[in-house]
C-alpha cells in the first residue's frame, strides 16, 4: 500500500510539473504563494480571532447586531481576498483602482445602508459598526500626494469616527447586558490594536503592487457617444472615488473627505433623505432636547439659524484660525496641520464629526447641532456656546472646559484631562464620561447638576445643588 501511495504522488507531482509550464498553472502557483505569504496568514489569524470574537458577541445578541457583524466579517474577507490580487497585480492608475476596490466597497456600503431610515433600538450598535468599516480603506493609500492619512494614522481616524457610538453602547448597556458591553469591547479591539497593528507590521507605507503581475485592473469603458443616449443612470454610492482631490492650504484632507463623504452621506443612495423630517422644517424651541445617550427624538430638535446662513467652509483665515461652518451630514471632516497658536472656531454644524489631531489654543463649538469634535490637546480652553445635542471627546489635556446656554452635552475625558475645570451656565443634561482605572474598565457616567438650592445663612446666600432620591 504503501509503494502505491508513493506512485500516486509521484505521478501527481509529474503532472504538477508539466502543467508548470503553461501560463495557467503559473498563474496557479503565484496565487498559493500570495496565499501563503506571512501577510495574508496574519490577516486571516485577525478574522479568525478579533473578527470572530465580535461575531461570538453578536451572536448571544443576535438580530441587527448579528447582521451588520457578518457584514463585518464579510468586509474583512473581502479585504483579505483583494490582498492576495494586490500581490499579482499591477499597480492600476485611479479609475482602475476604483474598480479595483469595488467589492469591498459593496460590503462596506451594505453596512451603511443599515444605519439609514427610522432608527432601530441598535442604531448605535449599527453606527459603531458602519463607521468603523471605513478603516478598512487604508488598502486604497496609493502615496502621500493620494489625499489621504498614511494607513496606520488612517485606521486610527476611522475608530475614533466610530467611537462616538462604541462608547455610547458601552454606557448603555454597563450593568444591563453584558454581550452588548464583549461585543462593543471586541469590536473596538478588532480595530486598536488589531487593524492598527497588523497594518503597522506588514503595510506600514501602503500595499505593494507586483511589478510583474497581471496587467492592472481598467475601468469600464465610457458609453459610445455616436447614439443618443438615454438619461444616465445615478451615480453609484461608493466609499472610493477616482475624483482627483485639489489640494488646498484651506481645506485639509480634502482627498481623505472625498473619499469619505460619500459613504457618511449615502451620496447617489439617500442623497436628500438623511435625517429630513417635517418636524425639522417647523419651529420648534431650541431647548428641547433628551439626553443624548437616549434614543434621540430628531424632529424635536431644531437649531435656529444655521440653515441658510452659509455655505460650508473648512479653512484656515489669516494663518491663526481654523473655521468649520454650516457643515451638515459631514462625519469624516479632519484638521491635522495645526499648532497651539492657532484656534478653531466651529459655526452652524449639524450630524457632522470633527477630528482635529494635534494641540491648538482655543475651540470654540457655536450653535451646533448633534456635532462630534475629537480633539487632542488645547492649551487655554474649550467652548461649547449655544448648542444641542453635542458630543465632545478630550484625547489629551484641557485646563478649562466652558459649557453655555447648552441642551444636552456628553463631554469624554482622558486620564490626562481629569483636572480639567468645567464651568456650565444655562445648560441643562450635561454629562461627563471619565475613563476607568484599567484599560478594560468600563466608562463612568458623571451627570453634572442643573439645579441649585439658594439658602441665606449667617450673613450671604449658600448656594448648594440639588439632588434628587430614587424612588
Amino acid at each position: 500500500m504503501d509503494e502505491k501511495l508513493i506512485k500516486r504522488l509521484e505521478s501527481a507531482v509529474a503532472r504538477l510539473e508539466a502543467l508548470s509550464i503553461g501560463q495557467g498553472a503559473s498563474r496557479g502557483i503565484e496565487a498559493d504563494a500570495a496565499a501563503t505569504d506571512p501577510a495574508i496568514l496574519a490577516f486571516d489569524d485577525l478574522i479568525t480571532q478579533s473578527v470572530g470574537r465580535v461575531l461570538s458577541a453578536a451572536e448571544k445578541i443576535g438580530g441587527q447586531v448579528l447582521e451588520v457583524t457578518k457584514v463585518i466579517q464579510e468586509a474583512f474577507s473581502t479585504e483579505k481576498e483583494l490582498l492576495i490580487k494586490i500581490k499579482q497585480t499591477q499597480k492600476p492608475d485611479v479609475a482602475g483602482l476604483v474598480e479595483f476596490l469595488k467589492p469591498l466597497n459593496d460590503a462596506i456600503m451594505k453596512a451603511a445602508a443599515m444605519t439609514e431610515g427610522k432608527r432601530s433600538d441598535f442604531f448605535n450598535h449599527l453606527k459603531a459598526a458602519a463607521d468603523s468599516l471605513t478603516a478598512l480603506a487604508w488598502i486604497a493609500y496609493t502615496g502621500k500626494d493620494c489625499g489621504m492619512s498614511m494607513p496606520i494614522a488612517h485606521v486610527e481616524e476611522s475608530w475614533q469616527m466610530a467611537e462616538f457610538f462604541s462608547n455610547k453602547v458601552l454606557v448603555g448597556y454597563r450593568n444591563k447586558d453584558a454581550d452588548h458591553v464583549e461585543w462593543a469591547k471586541a469590536l473596538k479591539e478588532l480595530y486598536l490594536p488589531g487593524l492598527r497593528d497588523y497594518v503597522k507590521s506588514h503595510y506600514p507605507l501602503g500595499p505593494v503592487w507586483s511589478a510583474t503581475g497581471n496587467a492592472p485592473v481598467s475601468a469600464p469603458p465610457k458609453p459610445s457617444t455616436s447614439k443618443a443616449p438615454g438619461p444616465p443612470p445615478p451615480p453609484p454610492a461608493s466609499l472610493f472615488t477616482s475624483e482627483s482631490s485639489q489640494p488646498s492650504s484651506s481645506r485639509p484632507k480634502e482627498g481623505m473627505s472625498a473619499v469619505f463623504q460619500e459613504i457618511n452621506s449615502g451620496k447617489g443612495m439617500t442623497t436628500g433623505l438623511r435625517k429630513v423630517t417635517a418636524d425639522m422644517k417647523t419651529k420648534n424651541r431650541a431647548d428641547r432636547t433628551g439626553v443624548v445617550s437616549i434614543a434621540e427624538k430628531e424632529g424635536r430638535v431644531a437649531s435656529p439659524s444655521f440653515s441658510k446662513s452659509g455655505p460650508p467652509k473648512l479653512e484656515l483665515q489669516m494663518g491663526r484660525k481654523w473655521v468649520v461652518e454650516n457643515q451638515i451630514g459631514r462625519e469624516n471632516l479632519v484638521i491635522d496641520d495645526c499648532d497651539s497658536k492657532q484656534s478653531v472656531y466651529i459655526f452652524g454644524c449639524k450630524n457632522s464629526v470633527l477630528n482635529i489631531q494635534g494641540k491648538v489654543n482655543n475651540i470654540t463649538i457655536d450653535k451646533c447641532t448633534k456635532m462630534g469634535v475629537v480633539f487632542t490637546d488645547v492649551v487655554a480652553a474649550c467652548e461649547i456656546v449655544n448648542c444641542n445635542g453635542v458630543k465632545v471627546q478630550c484625547q489629551g489635556s484641557a485646563p478649562t472646559i466652558s459649557i453655555d446656554n447648552t441642551a444636552g452635552c456628553q463631554l469624554y475625558l482622558s486620564k490626562d484631562s481629569l483636572e480639567a475645570s468645567i464651568t456650565t451656565a444655562k445648560s441643562s443634561e450635561v454629562n461627563v464620561l471619565v475613563p476607568g482605572a484599567g484599560p478594560d474598565d468600563d466608562w463612568g457616567e458623571h451627570a453634572l447638576p442643573q439645579q441649585f438650592v439658594h439658602s441665606y445663612k449667617d450673613g450671604h446666600f449658600v448656594t448648594t445643588p440639588l439632588t434628587h432620591s430614587a424612588g
